[in-house]
């Protein structure tokens, strides 16, 4: 009798359990699998630009004409406006810093729009260096900060692709007008307006041959745009 009742008892939970089983568990698409009201993982953010510079003459100074996409200004920074030179060797067309006399950096700006460089923005980019150098990206904030990043990319061998999330990135305010980098690492910096993203080289040129520059192929920046405010 007591086996009975026990086996009454055991049949009777079994069931109460099922019965509260959630729906999603049985197929109902109540999950993360389902069309239920689970969000999900965050999406990456969209290609915000992408430039590869357009084929150059032999080694010519970089100006906006050689800039491939309509959307976007580019900036340079030095010590003379043909610090950066523009050449198609290597069937590569690239920016070579190989005349920089001193650090210099070039960025990019979509004239319409900011990019929020939260979360998972990344950029990517193709690269190569001789000697030293070391490629590192440089911001511009929307209220004018200046900012240098701890991640560099100094491929020797040949050219590389690589790619980085912003968010893991490291930041030194920098002094655009002596391209120098001052004060200490920041704790925590605001990337949800950023003017202008680009590349920075720390280290002069060494003229032509091998020695020390950086060679900047094509790049990409991924983030979401910020529509620029009318008196930007």
């Amino acid at each position: 009798m007591k086996r009975q009742i026990f086996a009454l008892v055991f049949l009777c939970a079994a069931a109460s359990v099922f019965a509260q089983e959630p729906a999603a568990g049985r197929g109902g698409g109540g999950g993360r699998g389902g069309g239920g009201g689970g969000r999900g993982p965050a999406q990456p953010p969209p290609l915000f630009f992408k430039e590869a510079w357009k084929e150059a003459p032999g080694n010519v100074p970089m100006t906006q004409d050689f800039v491939t996409n309509q959307e976007l200004q580019v900036n340079l920074y030095g010590t003379g406006k043909e610090d950066f030179g523009v050449t198609s060797e290597g069937n590569v067309p690239h920016i070579w810093t190989g005349l920089c006399a001193t650090a210099c950096a070039l960025t990019l700006s979509k004239k319409d729009s900011y990019v929020d460089l939260t979360g998972k923005a990344k950029i990517r980019w193709f690269t190569k260096v001789s000697g030293f150098h070391q490629v590192r990206p440089v911001l511009k904030l929307a209220d004018g900060t200046w900012l240098v990043g701890d991640h560099v990319d100094a491929n020797m061998v040949d050219y590389k692709e690589s790619e980085f999330f912003l968010s893991e990135v490291r930041w030194l305010k920098l002094d655009i007008a002596k391209v120098q980098p001052k004060g200490d690492l920041l704790d925590k910096v605001d990337l949800s307006k950023v003017d202008a993203v680009g590349f920075i080289d720390l280290m002069p040129g060494s003229g032509h041959g091998s020695g020390g520059y950086d060679d900047v192929g094509w790049m990409e920046v991924y983030g979401k745009p910020v529509k620029r405010d009318a008196a930007n």
